[in-house]
């Protein structure tokens, strides 16, 4: 799986829990000595010290590591598109996580009063200003991605999606067909997920519901790029495994039915 011409490892991290401890350091380094070299942030994770975190840590950054960030969203409020503030919020992610240019910016949530077309345009701008690399979207339909295609290149999208969430169905098959990674956020969901046959599948392959789930991700499509948070070195270790779970087709299709 590439952004641009960098591989990326299919199981990336997310990091909205994340704040400024050596414990939470040792886990960056960790997770990138792991093989993880995608890990994904946004300017409001923690009130900004996701991101510092990550700039206090990983900077300066190796050319096979993607630190892809967020913007467009105002806590407690309607997301904010406006040139203006996307230019702010940039230059703080940048200042933030110790760089010149990220890698991946994504517009963390589309303002229905602005068109997606003049935000794209406007991050158009800002990549060829030499701020941002590649753009990506978040939580978006098929019809907000083809209108932001018009404007500028989307190598990515990040919608909600796990066993439990599945809206965005029609979502990943566009990205699919159009070669646009599907980054699914929260991929784990919520435990209450975990039911009989989840764990009798866990069971059969001797690894956890978890892992499972994430296997069942991979396998839903070859763009997809799933990113679980966690603050625990064992739980990294259980994810990056998850890679080499060969689900079969019957237990693919069981969980679908979940």
């Amino acid at each position: 799986m590439n952004i641009g011409n960098i591989t990326v490892n299919r199981i990336g991290l997310g990091t909205n829990r994340l704040t400024d401890t050596p414990q939470n350091r040792g886990l960056l380094q960790h997770a990138f000595k792991l093989g993880i070299n995608f890990i994904d942030t946004a300017n409001i994770y923690q009130g900004s010290k996701s991101e510092q975190t990550i700039g206090n840590t990983l900077s300066p950054y190796p050319e096979e590591l993607v630190i892809a960030t967020k913007g467009g969203i105002v806590a407690g409020s309607p997301a904010n598109n406006e040139p203006a503030y996307l230019r702010k919020e940039l230059e703080l992610s940048l200042s933030r996580l110790k760089t010149g240019c990220i890698t991946l910016y994504q517009l963390h949530r589309v303002n229905p009063d602005t068109p997606i077309e003049k935000t794209m345009r406007y991050l158009k701008e800002l990549q060829q200003e030499g701020k941002i690399k590649y753009i990506g979207l978040s939580e978006v339909t098929v019809e907000q991605i083809e209108n932001a295609r018009s404007a500028v290149e989307i190598v990515s999208v990040q919608n909600h999606y796990n066993l439990s969430i599945r809206k965005h169905e029609k979502v990943i098959d566009y990205c699919e067909k159009n070669n646009i990674i599907f980054i699914p956020f929260f991929p784990l969901g919520k435990a209450g997920v975990i039911n009989q046959s989840l764990l009798n599948i866990a069971g059969k392959y001797e690894m956890t519901p978890q892992q499972i789930t994430l296997a069942w991700l991979l396998k839903r499509s070859p763009v997809m790029l799933p990113i679980p948070g966690t603050l625990s070195s064992d739980h990294l270790e259980q994810n990056v495994n998850a890679l080499n779970i060969n689900l079969d087709d019957v237990d693919f299709e069981s969980l679908n039915k979940i």
